[in-house]
């Protein structure tokens, strides 16, 4: 399979920030990044986190930022190596993912499940519970509300799945993607999940072929895979386009066992 990504951004820095991009397709083969402000180059330093993602980072002074990036990916991408300290970690409730409010939910409605079949309850259940409403949640939104609210976005629905699946002693954490076939095209949030002996890819919102996904960053939730965050300045974003192709997009059946990249 052959994946094209990219992303265009174009930031108003009011005051002097510095900036961390995580949009770097994690596994990419051959890619471009560039940056400007008002029209002049500016180098990022490059830094590499857990599981591999990358951050581009830059101490922008005020003024009009540009940033553009391209990248392309042949075939299958390398799989995370078994980590049991990475597994302990995905274990316990996070800032959105409150797993231990959730347990006798989990607990209630997924009684007896394991492996293939708990996953795909999961994603059924949470994708039957929520409406997919763009603009209906806030930054500060974690798993719990969203279920009262019913309704948000994938960052929503993905926190939901983590938080129901770590409840039941499931590994589980939050990807940010390129997703070729998702409409409306944007960057993509979904789980992995640990079943079987193996991360598997846990999509609740079934807006694009998972087997087409695309690693950006990986980590406990939202809070670890943001795709820009500004500290010590004033930062507002005005352009935002993501475009991501593939030249086959499969069918995907949510009770399949389906591994990233």
């Amino acid at each position: 399979m052959h994946r094209d990504v990219r992303a265009h951004l174009v930031l108003d820095v009011t005051s002097p920030a510095t900036l961390a991009f995580a949009l770097a397709a994690r596994d990419a083969t051959d890619e471009s990044l560039t940056l400007e402000l008002d029209g002049k180059p500016l180098v990022p330093r490059e830094l590499v986190g857990s599981h591999g993602s990358r951050l581009h980072v830059v101490d922008a002074p005020g003024g009009s930022l540009r940033l553009e990036y391209r990248a392309s990916v042949d075939g299958h991408v390398l799989q995370d190596e078994d980590d049991e300290a990475d597994r302990l970690l995905h274990l316990r409730p996070s800032r959105y993912c409150e797993s231990d409010s959730l347990a006798p939910t989990a607990r209630a409605e997924f009684a007896g499940l394991s492996g293939a079949g708990l996953l795909a309850a999961v994603s059924s259940w949470v994708g039957t519970r929520l409406t997919y409403v763009p603009g209906s949640s806030l930054p500060t939104d974690g798993a719990l509300r969203t279920l009262l609210a019913r309704q948000g976005v994938c960052r929503d629905y993905a926190h939901l799945v983590i938080a129901l699946l770590r409840a039941l002693d499931v590994p589980a954490r939050l990807v940010a993607v390129y997703a070729p076939g998702l409409d409306p095209m944007d960057f993509h949030a979904v789980v992995e999940a640990w079943v079987d002996g193996a991360w598997h890819v846990v999509d609740a919102t079934t807006l694009a072929p998972r087997g087409t996904l695309l690693r950006i960053s990986t980590g406990r939730d939202a809070a670890d895979t943001a795709f820009l965050s500004a500290y010590g300045g004033v930062v507002s974003l005005v352009e935002l386009e993501v475009g991501a192709v593939a030249d086959v997009l499969p069918d995907d059946d949510v009770t399949r066992l389906v591994r990233l990249g």
